[in-house]
């Protein structure tokens, strides 16, 4: 458990410091330059990142199970996903309706796969993980808003050609993965009974 809580705390202590800390971020940005920045926060992200998946998997070899999961959780946990998937495609496609509708279409699909995760599984390790990428999310989304009222982004285009490419490609990849990737990377097939 101590990779996993270090990692989350590096990973997700990164990704914070819009919420928490910008004044801080921005001087750090001025101070190393754009790109100096950039490289050394991919970095440390990266590690964390790593460090996760590390963490994540020993804890898996001992779970500490907290409860007991109805199966149909699975399946709420995969409806939850598809729209994430759908959420985080809108996040880098231009144009589309879902982005200039949600605002922080990456952030939301977060918290929906988080969510959905949470539901679904039952040990210790799966809380702390899912629990914290849903806080970090639900805390991101409110700070990204408030940044918004600040300073609107500017108006966006839509092309419902955009968007209708948008929710086939995050639905193709959420099947792709829901079928055959989770199996591959993770070792669970969600849509097989256990």
């Amino acid at each position: 458990m101590t990779m996993l809580l270090l990692g989350l705390l590096i990973f997700l202590g990164l990704h914070s410091l819009r919420i928490v800390a910008e004044p801080t971020r921005t001087r750090w940005r001025e101070r190393l330059g754009e790109q100096r920045y950039k490289g050394l926060y991919t970095v440390l992200s990266l590690g964390g990142f790593g460090l996760i998946c590390w963490g994540f998997g020993l804890a898996r070899q001992t779970p500490v199970v907290l409860w007991d999961t109805p199966a149909a959780m699975r399946h709420v946990a995969a409806l939850l996903t598809w729209p994430a998937f759908i959420l985080l495609a809108a996040s880098h496609a231009k144009g589309n309706a879902i982005k200039a509708q949600v605002g922080h279409p990456m952030v939301i699909g977060t918290a929906l796969w988080a969510l959905g995760h949470l539901l679904a599984n039952n040990t210790l390790a799966e809380v702390c993980l899912f629990g914290s990428f849903l806080l970090w999310s639900l805390a991101s989304w409110q700070a990204a808003r408030r940044r918004d009222r600040l300073q609107p982004p500017a108006p966006v285009v839509v092309r419902t050609r955009a968007t209708v490419i948008t929710v086939l490609a995050g639905t193709a990849v959420w099947l792709a993965f829901a079928l055959w990737g989770h199996r591959w990377l993770i070792g669970v097939a969600p849509f097989v009974r256990p």
